[in-house]
């Protein structure tokens, strides 16, 4: 197959998946495709919002996509680590321990309500989501290739929520957030959900082993080194802001580039140019900073902090188109 055919087949296997996502979710076009951008870029996804906005029907709607295995966790106060990566158990008649594994190994990992769960529980997770592999009692295994964590929370004011720590919120590749649906968009839900939920007709679109080579045919895209040096001044830029206590790290400045190319992907183009990384900027950086206590109170909310370092960002001649 030459790279035309495999553009055209990477190219079908994303709207084919976009398609799924906008039989259950009404008029929210771009959070979809920032969610699909996150995935087909190898990414954890961080759904946050109100409650009954549909951000678990959303992670559903992209676990059902794909033609893989599955796991839900509901995370609640009373939620253990061995409930997410497994435990040890004895065999009276042969005298050992057997493994039972948890959740955790699976290819998509729905964590609803990430938030409402301990941070010792939390951290269960950093392990598995930055280095897909999970350790019981000094024994590492590897999780699957194609492993992502799918998470939802409700807003850290709401009653029984733990904020996530900053080093797991780092490991999010995305924060997205749904809102509510206008009027119009509302009355469609409503009539669509009347007889039954469009999730219960819902198919698998996707192979697994078609995920796995669009992921490797997007970090093909090329991203010249005038556009690195604009991405680095970005983030250099969050790293001497005296509004930000705590700028993007490295881990953040590779998942900034890795969302950038897959964006210029999906415009059909095989190179990054500026619009890519400000079309990215929100969702990727905005929720790794930490803010100072003084703006924090002023109401200043991170993503406008993001946008405002983009404006004043120059982008260095030679790398407008």
């Amino acid at each position: 197959m030459d790279k035309k055919q495999e553009k055209k087949q990477d190219a079908a296997v994303f709207h084919l998946i976009l398609n799924n996502l906008r039989k259950v979710i009404q008029g929210k076009e771009q959070v979809l495709r920032e969610t699909l951008i996150a995935f087909i870029a190898g990414g954890h996804i961080l759904l946050e919002d109100v409650p009954g906005v549909g951000k678990t029907t959303l992670a559903k709607a992209l676990a059902t996509s794909i033609d893989s295995s599955y796991q839900r966790i509901q995370f609640t106060p009373d939620l253990l680590p061995a409930d997410i990566i497994g435990i040890n158990i004895y065999q009276p008649k042969t005298g050992e321990f057997e493994f039972r594994k948890g959740p955790v190994f699976s290819d998509l990992l729905l964590a609803d309500e990430i938030n409402r769960s301990s941070p010792r529980t939390q951290s269960a997770l950093l392990e598995a989501m930055s280095e897909k592999q999970a350790t019981v009692s000094g024994k590492t295994m590897s999780l699957g290739e194609m492993f992502t964590v799918i998470a939802t929370q409700n807003p850290v004011d709401f009653h029984g929520t733990y904020p996530l720590p900053e080093a797991q919120l780092d490991r999010f590749f995305m924060r997205l957030r749904l809102g509510y649906p206008d009027i119009e968009h509302e009355a469609m839900i409503i009539q669509q959900q009347q007889l039954k939920h469009p999730l219960d007709s819902l198919e698998s679109v996707a192979a697994r082993d078609e995920i796995l080579q669009v992921r490797k045919d997007v970090r093909q895209v090329s991203l010249k080194k005038q556009v690195t040096a604009y991405l680095l001044e970005i983030v250099k830029s969050t790293r001497e802001d005296p509004r930000i206590k705590l700028g993007i790290s490295p881990r953040g400045s590779l998942a900034f580039s890795r969302a950038a190319q897959v964006h210029a992907w999906t415009e059909e183009r095989d190179y990054v140019i500026p619009d890519d990384l400000k079309a990215m900027a929100v969702p990727v950086l905005s929720h790794r900073l930490m803010l100072d206590t003084k703006t924090r109170h002023s109401g200043t909310t991170k993503e406008e902090i993001i946008k405002d370092i983009m404006e004043k960002t120059s982008v260095p001649v030679g790398v407008r188109d």
